[in-house]
């Protein structure tokens, strides 16, 4: 059986296993006792993934099937501080999983340009993960976050845009619609707070939010990276969401 690297990022972690990623997630999300129920996200990782900073020399020998032949379920490599050592070009896929164990594959697209709303909502996913409303777009966003200049900042981050509706132009008397938000007063607060000190690049709205979100939140998809280089998995219309992905697309929606 081949073994499998994986990057989780809720929570940040290096894993080993035998089983393929859609089996992974699945067995994340819904086949273990220590996380009966909850979303995963995670990278698979190139073949050829090598690094001085994790033993994988015992993987051949930690990372075996069981007795009765069943597959090696998981084998943590690491646990703190992981995906600032794990370069771009090593991330394969991203994976996201439903709290039910319905998986969707990303693959990585090119990075956007530029980005057309005034204003963005971020949901920081790893290694921090606070709510943030910011006029930077998203390849501006990771730049500022990882700048090692700045008195508060990060290695590498990885984070997804999440939909405004009106409030991305008008945050003053635009409307949010069907956003799902429990707290849309702060958040618009937030914004109009950025429109008024345009030396403000950022603005925190939560600095606990845990990282969990509404996948039918996600405005286009999701970015990681740092001062070298952004890597970006944009997420499916919803066209295709509701056609191709039927199954994930009602699993993430319950």
């Amino acid at each position: 059986m081949d073994v499998h690297v994986y990057l989780s990022l809720v929570p940040e972690a290096l894993i080993a296993s035998m089983l393929p990623p859609e089996e992974f997630g699945q067995y994340l999300a819904i086949g273990t006792e220590k996380r009966s129920r909850g979303k995963a996200i995670l990278f698979d990782l190139a073949e050829d993934f090598q690094s001085d900073r994790f033993d994988l020399s015992s993987l051949a020998q930690r990372c075996v099937p069981h007795p009765d032949g069943q597959p090696k379920r998981s084998t943590y490599l690491a646990i703190y501080r992981v995906m600032e050592h794990v370069p771009l070009d090593a991330l394969k896929s991203l994976w996201l999983v439903t709290q039910r164990g319905r998986v969707l594959e990303l693959t990585r697209g090119g990075v956007p340009s530029y980005s057309q709303a005034r204003y963005h909502l971020y949901q920081e996913i790893c290694p921090v993960h606070p709510l943030i409303a910011s006029r930077l777009g998203p390849v501006e966003f990771c730049r500022f976050i990882t700048d090692p200049s700045r008195p508060v900042s990060v290695p590498r981050i990885c984070f997804v845009d999440l939909e405004l509706s009106e409030l991305a132009e008008d945050p003053q008397h635009g409307r949010p619609l069907c956003l799902p938000y429990p707290h849309i007063g702060h958040i618009r607060d937030c914004l109009m707070e950025l429109e008024t000190n345009e030396q403000k690049h950022t603005k925190t709205v939560d600095r606990i939010h845990p990282e969990s979100f509404p996948y039918r939140c996600i405005e286009s998809g999701f970015f990681v990276g740092d001062q070298d280089g952004v890597a970006y998995y944009p997420f499916p219309p919803r066209e295709e969401l509701e056609s191709t992905h039927y199954p994930w697309w009602r699993s993430a929606n319950v």
